[in-house]
């Protein structure tokens, strides 16, 4: 049996004004889907491709998110992906984000590290590497994921994490660096 329950006032009014807020923040977007949300105010650079995706949300309230593209950077987020606030997400190559994943608070992505380790080079920018995260991931608050690494399908990132290798599908993952420290079963 299944319990429907209708909206009040005030919460058709509140996702009234999340859906005129994704249109207004989000207008330079390459593609923005349909009841896309955003509440509060992000900071939104795009001077590459920005694809938003059907039903996400952008949550950037307390702290705003921060999305960024480079000239040649494509940053895309899938449709009922949820993002909480003080997300900072790079992109100068790729950030790819699947459909239903679950971003938390202050989580940063970045497709390059901006610097090398060598002092003599650190002005030097190196090459960026893509960041995908399959569908149905979950990364809790203040991960961190760098440059080069792909999370797998149905993957669990505990809070705290810096990720800087690839995750397997249907696995938990923590530490710094993260690793793999069970799978999800069937």
């Amino acid at each position: 049996m299944t319990t429907e329950r209708s909206m009040t006032t005030t919460e058709m009014l509140d996702d009234s004004l999340a859906l005129l807020r994704a249109r207004w923040y989000l207008r330079n977007a390459t593609s923005l889907g349909e009841r896309v949300r955003v509440w509060g105010r992000p900071v939104i650079r795009n001077f590459g491709s920005l694809i938003i995706g059907q039903r996400a949300s952008l949550v950037s309230g307390a702290v705003p998110i921060q999305l960024s593209t480079e000239r040649d950077g494509k940053l895309e987020i899938g449709a009922r992906t949820f993002m909480n606030y003080g997300c900072s997400i790079v992109a100068t190559k790729l950030v790819s984000i699947g459909p239903n994943c679950k971003i938390g608070m202050e989580v940063l992505m970045m497709d390059n590290d901006f610097h090398q380790i060598d002092p003599v080079e650190r002005a030097v920018r190196p090459a960026s590497a893509p960041i995908v995260l399959e569908e149905n991931v979950w990364l809790g608050a203040r991960v961190i994921v760098l440059s080069g690494v792909t999370i797998g399908a149905g993957s669990v990132v505990a809070a705290g994490s810096v990720v800087t290798r690839d995750i397997p599908p249907r696995s938990v993952a923590a530490g710094q660096p993260a690793r793999v420290i069970r799978s999800i079963d069937d």
